[in-house]
């Protein structure tokens, strides 16, 4: 069971940070119910209730909950809205409520959908409890979400390898946090690290190293350093004789999250490519750079071996 995500180490209440997350497009649909009298339906659809039209009052209403909604309820977030829409469905004793939120933000819109749901049906209770003191509300849930990694559904994951390549990890006088944060951010993803290794800037070995853990079963190579303009900095040079093809969207995707959370991220050469049955993305040695790394490639990146093995998109 995961934990409380609302909850901090000491048990209180928190926002949840997404700031690292990636904005992508996000939506929610929600359903609920109202139970009414067949009168008052019957009065509904000829529009002779006293306070006047009730389903478009309940459309306006759950719309513009929907906006509020980070207003009512403390910890949700404040979110760009690009659509809103409510429908119903008029039964002989029950109206169906359904609603569509949509953005494009950084979080999902569940507690939108849900929230506009919610004040739609207490509009129609409102406008109605004049004519039937017996209406009930229930049965509100979220019918699906999709964006974010609730849309990435593959369950593959590959045998991963990290090479470090820095020459003051390699002489001791450094520690290797970006080597430690890709292991660690590889293994909570569900990821066997099968190989760790530490070279030095440039180092020939990197060849034949990355063509070995290939033959032994590493799927899924990540470098971390040598990227940047500096004499040293080889990895990217070495690394371009050996791809078989490159992954371009992959390299937009990285420079473009570094891009917007640090202007001299575009100084970094980072490369992605295939490399036989295996994929190989070298990234920046910074710690910053291969969080940064993370959130873009997991779990993303493990539907590249589905399309690799010929089972399409």
């Amino acid at each position: 069971m995961k934990d409380f995500s609302h909850l901090d180490k000491d048990g209180n209440v928190r926002m949840v940070d997404v700031t690292e997350k990636q904005v992508s497009m996000r939506t929610a649909k929600a359903e609920g119910k109202i139970f009414l009298s067949p009168e008052t339906i019957h009065k509904m659809k000829r529009d002779a209730l006293p306070k006047g039209n009730v389903l478009t009052t309940a459309k306006l209403a759950g719309i513009q909950a929907a906006k509020k909604t980070s207003e009512l309820i403390p910890m949700c977030h404040q979110l760009q809205l690009s659509h809103v829409d409510l429908t119903f469905e008029l039964k002989e004793k029950q109206i169906i409520i359904t609603s569509i939120v949509k953005t494009k933000e950084s979080t999902g819109v569940e507690m939108e959908a849900l929230t506009a749901v919610s004040v739609s049906a207490l509009t129609i209770y409102d406008m109605c409890k004049a004519l039937d003191k017996d209406m009930v509300l229930g049965e509100i849930a979220l019918i699906n979400k999709k964006g974010g990694t609730s849309s990435h559904t593959v369950t593959y994951r590959p045998v991963v390898g990290i090479i470090t390549m820095s020459d003051g990890v390699a002489a001791g006088s450094r520690e290797n946090k970006s080597g430690e944060i890709l292991s660690d951010g590889f293994e909570r993803a569900g990821c066997p690290i099968q190989k760790q290794l530490v070279l030095p800037d440039g180092s020939e070995e990197l060849r034949d190293t990355i063509q070995s853990w290939i033959d032994s079963g590493v799927e899924l190579i990540i470098t971390t350093g040598g990227t940047g303009l500096g004499p040293r900095d080889l990895t990217i040079s070495l690394m371009e004789t050996m791809f078989n093809s490159r992954l371009p969207g992959i390299e937009q995707a990285l420079h473009a999250y570094g891009r917007g959370k640090l202007a001299t991220a575009s100084l970094s050469r980072l490369a992605a490519g295939v490399v036989g049955p295996a994929i190989v993305i070298c990234l920046p040695g910074s710690p910053g750079a291969v969080r940064d790394g993370l959130v873009v490639l997991i779990p993303a990146i493990f539907h590249a071996y589905h399309m690799m093995k010929g089972e399409g998109h």
